[in-house]
């Protein structure tokens, strides 16, 4: 009796789960519960109604935007509209807390003008509908806000098409004619998210393994895409692939198999879920045959619907050094678990960056305004990866470690004076605090707040976000540490976070600092974590101490 064949290769093995095996897999799922990953029933309702809300308030906007295009009463009711989700909730994978990723779809009278000009005053104009800020200049332009405290994402795509009906599916890759590329991105999300779904042998076995291994993810600090590591893509694209591969295994087995098999992946060698296919369009699909940057991607994974593309692009020779030696770390324990020698818990114990290494950068970005911030530290994080590898061709860089994520402040200066030094990255005494950029900048759009009630309060707020990169020095035996130079790295960085279109120096800045790990803020650990300890010797002059190094651009709070 032939077995069928998941992916593009025969399973490893298809034998079923031992008892042991079984045991393991409910002791891990009990793990994952301790951990609050999943969220109750009521929470999941919840979800539901603002969903169905949403589709109300989707069809309402294109009857309006198509009435007000001349159509008559019937046209416009049918012209339609529909909400559909990707990401985590679409997969399966949603817990506390989590947002829910949507993408309104629209007929093709209905323009990205209409979606921010019409749609985003009625959801404004909506008491439950909470910390909404719009996104109209990014190349995927975005609405962000809360509906009853869930955090929706909201993404927009207009198709070539009169009508956009309620029982529409987005598999028939001929609903790409005539969409334009932003709308074709928008669209992927929900179209490889169904995608995997349908590749995968059991998706109930997918859904949990993928918990576990997002979670160990994020623990461990290397789920980031636009820092350098897996997204939530890629890495389910990962474990789906290890389903195909044991497709009668439990989860604690495919979490198991998930780390010995991708350490040991032959890399750049592709993780495919289905053989690449053409379709009706005339656009890029991935092939390292044909581009040269293709070719350049040191860990391909690739999206299995049409038009295929690289999820990890962004993964540079550092952070692939990092995700492989984590997968070898996390092997190790999986091997332990499997033996019952330790719990499943030892798998997801918080990473050590922090305390990894001797010397990190601090790279900030501040700007006046925290609708300005949001904006500004979002496209400094992009840009952070091309630090990285600038920081790579560094002699005296073995490695250059991202931390994944920002961590963001508000400063209360008490001059216009003292904002400007302290923007400028001079350290100052000024009370200061966590901040919530999103919450701010969604507050001052609603208060707007002006110049003269700010002049009142005598408090002249700088906002900041400090990102890290933890360095490893090279180390020769029997040869001096050199003395470390980034200037260059440093400045082209500058440079590049300068182009910004709406980069304004009276506004925004940027600056480079280094510091040792016994220097590092408090913020960065946990309350109750031990910070690292001064130790007598030091391997090398700090290079962060030449002032060619830290060149800084002025900031203005007038």
């Amino acid at each position: 009796m032939s077995v069928k064949q998941w992916g593009i290769t025969p399973p490893i093995s298809t034998a079923p789960a031992t008892e042991q095996e079984n045991a393991l897999n409910t002791a891990l799922i009990d793990e994952l519960k301790r951990q609050n990953l999943f969220e109750s029933s009521a929470e999941s309702e919840r979800r539901i109604k603002v969903l169905d809300d949403l589709q109300r308030i989707a069809t309402e906007f294109v009857k309006k935007v198509s009435l007000a295009k001349h159509m008559n009463e019937k046209m416009a009711n049918e012209a339609g509209g529909k909400i559909f989700t990707y990401g985590s909730y679409r997969l399966g994978v949603y817990g506390p807390g989590s947002d829910i990723d949507t993408l309104l779809v629209v007929p093709k009278h209905v323009s990205r003008e209409n979606f921010f000009q019409d749609l985003e005053p009625m959801l404004r104009e909506r008491e439950e509908i909470t910390e909404l800020a719009s996104v109209p200049d990014a190349y995927v332009p975005i609405i962000k806000f809360k509906y009853f405290d869930i955090s929706i994402d909201l993404i927009f795509a207009r198709l070539s098409v009169p009508k956009v009906p309620r029982t529409l599916e987005l598999s028939d890759n001929n609903l790409l004619k005539g969409v334009e590329e932003r709308c074709i991105l928008s669209l992927n999300g929900t179209r490889v998210t169904d995608q995997i779904l349908q590749l995968v042998p059991n998706r109930a076995v997918f859904k949990h393994a993928l918990r576990a291994v997002k979670f160990w993810a994020q623990r461990r600090a290397i789920y980031a895409n636009v820092i350098g590591f897996p997204g939530g893509v890629a890495w389910a694209m990962m474990v789906a692939r290890i389903c195909q591969l044991y497709p009668n295994a439990v989860s604690s087995v495919i979490v198991a198999k998930f780390f010995r098999i991708l350490h040991q992946w032959n890399w750049p060698q592709p993780i495919l879920l289905k053989p690449i296919e053409d379709g009706p369009l005339q656009v890029r699909i991935w092939n390292p045959k044909l581009y040269p940057s293709d070719k350049a991607h040191r860990m391909p994974i690739i999206t299995p619907a049409y038009p295929s593309m690289c999820a990890t692009h962004n993964i540079t020779p550092s952070t692939q050094a990092i995700i492989l030696s984590e997968m070898v770390r996390a092997g190790e324990i999986a091997d332990q678990i499997m033996v019952g020698s330790v719990g499943w818990s030892a798998l997801f114990q918080k990473h050590d960056f922090f305390h990894r290494y001797k010397h990190y950068l601090m790279i900030t970005a501040a700007s006046k305004t925290a609708e300005g911030q949001l904006k500004w530290s979002g496209l400094v994080e992009s840009k952070l990866r091309h630090l990285v590898t600038r920081l790579e061709l560094v002699e005296a860089i073995a490695l250059a470690h991202p931390f994944n994520k920002g961590f963001d402040k508000i400063h209360n200066c008490k001059s216009e004076e003292e904002a400007h030094q302290l923007a400028s990255g001079i350290s100052l005494d000024v009370a200061s605090q966590t901040a919530d950029l999103e919450r701010l900048a969604a507050d001052a759009n609603g208060q707007n707040e002006n110049e003269d009630e700010k002049e009142e309060k005598k408090i002249y707020p700088v906002y900041t976000t400090t990102f890290y990169i933890g360095l490893e020095l090279e180390k020769k035996k029997g040869q001096p540490i050199k003395k470390l130079d980034i200037s260059w790295p440093a400045q082209e960085f500058y440079e590049l976070c300068k182009k910004w279109d709406r980069y304004d120096e009276t506004q925004v800045n940027v600056f480079i600092k280094n510091t040792r790990n016994v220097n590092l803020p408090d913020e960065v650990f946990e309350p109750g974590e031990e910070k690292p300890k001064s130790s007598k010797k030091r391997s090398y002059n700090d290079a962060g101490n030449n002032n060619e190094t830290m060149k800084r651009q002025k900031i203005s709070t007038a």
